[in-house]
């Protein structure tokens, strides 16, 4: 869907900015309710089922997926959209610019991958029975549902990197490439389940803070930066609520 998405750089030069804040809204209104629904909610399930406190493995997954995100931002060196060079945040470093665009773009996919392989992982954790068959069903929905943002985000992705003098192939290139890191994530979710199945509540939860603080930190502070924050608000809005009927109903 990323490489679907980059595709159109093949076929227009740009989109105008408003639309691209409308497609980082509607991203990130997604990943919120992905959050919520697919993660979140499971996550204190399980917990209860398992006869632990609910909120803590909810509350403790979540806080530690924001921590390592902060530390990931903290030290990738990485450039967000529509950001002049001097805006550059993470180590020192020589690297051209559109590397630096296409590793902010990286760092939004990390947690999307990581969501979905949890995910899936913890319905084969659980082997059979409603609940596992309840997990499967929001894993699939998840990702529909990331695939769904991936989507406008890949032309998100292209579309600057040809302002920023690229040709139309590299463009497409390095905006599907953005989108690898996700089946990267997803099987280092899954197998981290699979390896330490008591953490499950834990594991869904620190996907949920990992998408969230990409969410808060880097996309929608991008939409709204140029003076389209009513249009970005609504891609949000949009966003959530598709998510939110596809796990409501799916799931």
């Amino acid at each position: 869907m990323t490489a679907l998405g980059a595709a159109s750089v093949l076929l227009a030069r740009d989109l105008p900015r408003s639309w691209l804040d409308v497609m980082l809204g509607f991203a990130a209104g997604v990943m919120i309710a992905a959050s919520v629904w697919s993660l979140l909610l499971p996550a204190i399930d399980l917990a209860e089922a398992a006869g632990r406190p609910p909120w803590l493995p909810a509350a403790a997954g979540f806080l530690l997926g924001g921590g390592f995100l902060r530390l990931v931002d903290r030290y990738l060196p990485h450039l967000h959209l529509f950001q002049p060079d001097e805006a550059a945040e993470g180590v020192s470093t020589t690297w051209r610019r559109t590397t630096l665009l296409i590793l902010a773009i990286t760092l939004h996919n990390l947690p999307e991958g990581l969501a979905v392989g949890v995910a899936f992982g913890a319905a084969h954790v659980l082997g059979g029975g409603e609940e596992a068959a309840a997990l499967l069903a929001g894993a699939v929905t998840l990702a529909i549902g990331i695939g769904l943002q991936n989507l406008p985000e890949g032309a998100a992705v292209s579309m600057p990197l040809r302002r920023e003098g690229l040709s139309p192939g590299k463009s497409f290139f390095y905006g599907q490439l953005s989108g690898v890191v996700e089946p990267i994530g997803a099987v280092v979710g899954a197998v981290g389940v699979l390896l330490v199945q008591p953490l499950l509540p834990y594991a869904l939860a620190f996907a949920a803070g990992a998408m969230i603080f990409v969410v808060v930190e880097e996309i929608i502070p991008e939409s709204q930066s140029s003076g389209n924050g009513d249009l970005a608000t609504l891609g949000v809005m949009v966003g959530f609520t598709v998510m939110m009927v596809l796990d409501v109903a799916l799931g």
